[in-house]
């Protein structure tokens, strides 16, 4: 993927994967200009959710407040991994303090928040199913959506389907 910097603004290409927020992974179908509100036209990326069809979004080029950015590589991929076993779970004990940071987190569109969350609920489920007990409602969709995240952007970057990411972490995952 080439990257152009134009005036301290990253700037993609037509058929570039990049990460749009919460939305996910997405792939830019076209960037075009619009006339805007005061008649001054505007350079639009016109991005294609990957895993949602019925869906377009339009987002200013020259815009600093959203967040976007490119996907992993394989080899950042595989680096993160190799992290995995060493990246600690997040200790607050406090429910709405770990949730508002949890949903931080997820804001952040890094993966290494993503796979913090994923690791930290994870082994508190495992805990929780020893006494018979589930996780909230709360931290279940806060699992979930990070999974998908990180699931789905594995996958673009792996060329493998969002089911396949969990398998290819563990073998590659350091014993």
């Amino acid at each position: 993927m080439k990257i152009r910097k134009q005036g301290g603004i990253v700037t993609f290409k037509v058929n570039d994967y990049v990460v749009y927020g919460s939305m996910g992974v997405c792939q830019i179908t076209d960037i075009r200009k619009d006339e805007y509100i005061n008649n001054d036209e505007t350079e639009y990326y016109v991005l294609q959710p990957v895993y949602n069809n019925n869906m377009t979004i339009k987002t200013p080029v020259n815009n600093p407040n959203a967040f976007m950015r490119a996907i992993i590589t394989k080899d950042e991929i595989l680096s993160l991994i190799a992290m995995m076993p060493k990246i600690d779970p997040i200790l607050i004990d406090n429910g709405k303090q770990r949730c508002d940071y949890f949903k931080a987190a997820l804001k952040t569109g890094k993966n290494e928040e993503w796979v913090k969350i994923i690791k930290t609920l994870y082994e508190e489920k495992k805990a929780k199913s020893v006494v018979k007990k589930k996780l909230t409602k709360t931290d279940e969709g806060i699992m979930n959506t990070a999974e998908k995240q990180l699931n789905e952007e594995f996958a673009i970057a792996l060329n493998i389907s969002p089911d396949e990411v969990l398998s290819y972490i563990l073998e590659h995952i350091p014993e």
